[in-house]
């Protein structure tokens, strides 16, 4: 998490969209954990935190995106990878055409 602290919002995995997960543990062993997380139109992830964590975009779509910083919209295409050492909060909406799908790689 960016601020380094424990955070009292649900991580990747545990939050989900009004009710039903939207990320699924691919692998979780000691080094690493990696989430695919599904997101067809109208379709988001709840308010949660992300760790240090590695992200690559099996197919892109287009979010709108609320953290710190605002509300925005965002196109994401397939093939997009990104990287940071955490996100204290955010929550996403696909407000696009196609299912989204995401790898993302949790380093322990």
């Amino acid at each position: 998490m960016a601020c380094g602290s424990k955070s009292t919002l649900p991580d990747p995995l545990e939050a989900g969209w009004k009710g039903s997960p939207v990320c699924q543990k691919v692998l979780d062993n000691a080094d690493l954990r990696i989430l695919k997380c599904t997101f067809p139109p109208g379709v988001g992830h709840e308010k949660h935190f992300h760790a240090k964590h590695f992200g690559y975009t099996l197919v892109g779509s287009t979010f709108r995106i609320e953290d710190t910083t605002g509300i925005r919209e965002v196109n994401v295409p397939t093939g997009t990878d990104f990287y940071n050492d955490g996100i204290d909060w955010h929550r996403v909406l696909n407000i696009g055409d196609s299912t989204a799908v995401f790898l993302i790689v949790e380093p322990k």
